[in-house]
């Protein structure tokens, strides 16, 4: 999925910074292509991630949930150890 904003296109990014209850965090934002990044595509979405990020996720799998749970991603990451309740941290 690719938003374009005036003359510059941004693509999906996912990412993984520090915080959340088991350290890690997963994110997702519209950013710019840079040129460290690692770009791949999954049922017509193209998204980039950074190279730190590209380490923890490698063979992550994202689905959308909008069933009676509420609306939401769900990451299953085979890297991660331990994950909270929500599912948006991981150690």
């Amino acid at each position: 999925m690719q938003q374009e904003l005036g003359a510059q296109t941004k693509v999906l990014r996912l990412l993984v910074e520090s915080g959340g209850c088991s350290g890690f965090q997963y994110g997702m934002s519209f950013d710019e292509v840079k040129i460290d990044d690692t770009r791949c595509e999954s049922e017509g979405v193209a998204m980039v991630l950074d190279a730190a990020s590209a380490a923890y996720l490698g063979g992550t799998r994202i689905d959308f949930d909008d069933g009676l749970q509420g609306k939401g991603f769900e990451i299953q990451n085979p890297n991660a150890q331990s994950t909270c309740g929500c599912g948006k941290s991981f150690s």
